[in-house]
């Protein structure tokens, strides 16, 4: 299963500068990097980047992150992965813009 993380422009910049990260601020103060489902992405993204452009989409496969990514509840207890280890930047499946639109950030249409 493919899972998302939503990188500002710095960090993606980071990320791909250093080949690994342990996340955006937020990933450090929780103690995890946080991902979303396909069915999650979009609201995690009004949630926490309305109104931010420049965002970084990138795609990551599930099963290959190992033991350290749990399924943990959140949301409305909705079950969410999280990372307890860092993230290598030769795990990534594929990345894309994540343009702000008139209404919103525009995904891919394979997240349609």
């Amino acid at each position: 299963m493919q899972i998302y993380k939503l990188f500002r422009a710095a960090e993606w910049q980071a990320f791909k500068a250093a080949g690994k990260t342990m996340g955006a601020p937020v990933d450090l103060q929780d103690g995890f990097i946080h991902f979303s489902t396909a069915a999650q992405v979009a609201e995690t993204a009004t949630k926490h980047f309305a109104g931010e452009d420049g965002l970084v989409l990138v795609a990551f496969d599930s099963g290959a992150l190992g033991t350290a990514l749990k399924w943990e509840p959140s949301r409305g207890g909705a079950l969410f992965p999280h990372l307890y280890r860092e993230l290598m930047l030769s795990e990534a499946l594929w990345h894309r813009a994540l343009p702000l639109g008139r209404d919103g950030h525009e995904f891919p249409e394979c997240l349609a």
